[in-house]
This record gives C-alpha cells, structure tokens and sequence, in this order.
C-alpha cells in the first residue's frame, strides 16, 4: 500500500512539474506596431520551436515578430550577427542596408563616421585597418561602436590583440565613459541606471546584445581577422596584430524618415541606393558627409542628432518591447524600422 501511495504521488508530482515546465515554455505574444504593415496591431504568437523572445539557452533561437509577413507570422533566428541580414556590418566592412541591399563603405583607417544619426539617436563606429605597399585605399575593420541616446553615452569596442585566443574576453564596454563590468557567464546581464539600455552576454566571451528598450536592438561578435581571410584577400596581416573587430547586426524599432547615417540612409522611405544592382562589390562613398571626430560625437556633416530629455519625443512608439520586427516592405526580417 505504501508504495503504491509513493508511485501515486511521484505520479502527480510529475505531472504538475511537467504542466510548471509546459507553462513556462508557454510562447510568448507580441503585437506589430508599424501602421504600413497589414500586421498593424496584430497579437502574434511565437512558434512551438521558440517560443520566448530570450531563450535561456544561448545556443537556442529566439523568435522574431515578423510585423512584414503577408501572412503575419513570427518567425526562429539565431541571436548572433546575421552577417547576410538586413542591418549587417561584417568584414571589411560589408554593409546590408534597410532595403536589403548590399553597399561596402570602407572610410579610413584610425577615423570614425557615422552609421545613424537621427534625432534622439547617434551610432558611430570607430574602423581600424592597414594600407599595404601598393595599394591605393585603406582595408579597413569596424573596431567600435559608439551610441548617444538622449544624453545617455554607450560604447563597445573589440580590443587588440596580437593573437586570437577563443578563451579569453576581446569586448571592452563603457557607460557614459565609465567602464562596464558584464561577467564573463552565459546571459549575464548590465543594465544603465535608468534601466532602458541593457548588454547580455549570449556567451561567456566575445558575444553580446546591446539593446535600448524600443529603440534598438544590436547584436555583436568580436572576431580577429583569420589567416585563412588574410590569404584569400591579401590584407598582409603583421604578425603582431589579428585586427580584432566587430560583426554586428541592427534592428531598429522607431527611426524618423529623416535618418541620416551611413547606414542609417538606408532605412529611409525616401532612400535611392547609390550601389549599383549586379556589381561583385558595389562601394558608395559618403567619407565627407559621415566623418566625424570621436567616437561619441555628432559633428558630421549631415547629423542630425540633437538629444532631448524625453527619448520618445522624436516618434518613438511607446509599445510593448518583445523582439519586434516591423519593416515598410523592404527588410527579410531581420533589420527593421517601425514608424507612426
């Protein structure tokens, strides 16, 4: 009797423990904000496959609203940089804009320009690089970003290094010019005293999502520059640096039309690619118009940021934050901009 009392109870331990896990992977639901999407206002569901927006697991996919959808549906990606995706900066540097096309803009070496400038909001990146005997442009690399929100500074920047070491941390990240302590563990998590920009590890080292709460999303990775691409490309990489950089990916939830940037343009509805359609490696030019003197300035000359106490002024949507992705038509799901 008493163990069948015990199997009785191991039974309905067992299944209330599994209706705790079941409801805990219950997925989670977001509503599309964009007014140009047939998804306007729409509740969506994740999928079974990913069902939360930030899966505890980092090796697990995440879901993604996908506000764009004729059918409106949310969709599973991986957490890491899409390097194929719309808002991607990789390589040396390779850029896929908001109307998903593909543009390289190489700047120069040890300079810093601008990849969004819009009114409450300035991203500007910091390229490394090196100039071979020969050659008449820099190769340059993305070492930096810098990001004013409001009057809120954030940088994050991939650290030198002579040689790649997978175990060792390469980020380095500052708050309003104050260094960042983000523990080296799986989804650790920084948050800013006002609580809206966070950094999470997605692993322990060299892997973070920096976002601003409906403002922005960025998925970043440090790499080096391998021996294998230094073949290929023939960057004449010296031994003593690997050129350690970042890969990243943007997603935008509440850009004005008059964004301005290198890559900020992009996401305008208004915006006429320059790179022509066809060409191997399409570069657009903008160094004059982009430049700017530090890494968390906004003295270019076509920025437009000029902060305001309130974050929202500007055309920030006050919606429900899940990993949105809102896009006018042009975006495959993963760069994205939701407009009033």
């Amino acid at each position: 009797m008493k163990i069948f009392k015990c199997t009785i109870l191991a039974i309905v331990v067992s299944i209330l423990y599994g209706a705790v896990q079941i409801h805990a992977q219950a997925p989670q639901r977001s509503t599309c904000f964009s007014r140009q999407s047939a998804c306007f206002l729409r509740r969506i569901r994740c999928p079974e496959e990913c069902p939360t927006f930030r899966p505890s697991n980092p090796r697990a996919k995440a879901c993604y609203i996908n506000c764009d959808s004729p059918i409106c549906q949310a969709e599973c990606k991986n957490r890491k940089p899409n390097c194929n995706g719309n808002g991607a900066a990789c390589y040396d540097p390779r850029f896929i804009g908001g109307d998903g096309r593909v543009f390289y803009f190489h700047g120069r070496s040890n300079e810093h320009f601008s990849l969004v400038s819009d009114h409450n909001l300035q991203i500007n990146a910091r390229f490394i690089g090196l100039r071979p005997a020969g050659r008449a442009r820099d190769y340059t690399w993305i070492q930096a970003l810098g990001i004013q929100f409001g009057f809120q500074k954030f940088s994050i920047e991939a650290t030198k290094a002579a040689a790649w070491n997978n175990n060792m941390d390469h980020l380095k990240i500052q708050y309003n010019e104050e260094d960042v302590i983000l523990e080296e563990t799986e989804l650790s998590v920084w948050k800013s005293e006002e609580g809206n920009i966070k950094a999470e590890r997605i692993w322990s080292k060299n892997d973070v999502i920096v976002s601003i709460s409906n403002v922005l999303e960025i998925s970043v990775r440090v790499v080096p520059v391998t021996k294998e691409d230094d073949r290929v490309h023939n960057y004449q990489i010296p031994s003593s640096d690997c050129f350690a950089h970042l890969e990243v990916q943007f997603r935008f939830f509440s850009l004005s039309p008059e964004v301005e940037g290198v890559l900020g343009r992009t996401y305008r509805p208004d915006f006429e690619n320059p790179a022509k359609p066809g060409v191997a490696m399409p570069v657009v030019g903008g160094e004059d118009k982009y430049k700017i003197s530090s890494l968390l300035s906004s003295d270019c000359r076509n920025c437009i940021f000029s902060p305001t106490n309130n974050a929202t002024e500007k055309g920030t949507l006050d919606f429900e934050y899940g990993t949105l992705d809102c896009t006018r038509g042009l975006s495959k799901g993963n760069g994205i901009v939701c407009r009033k």
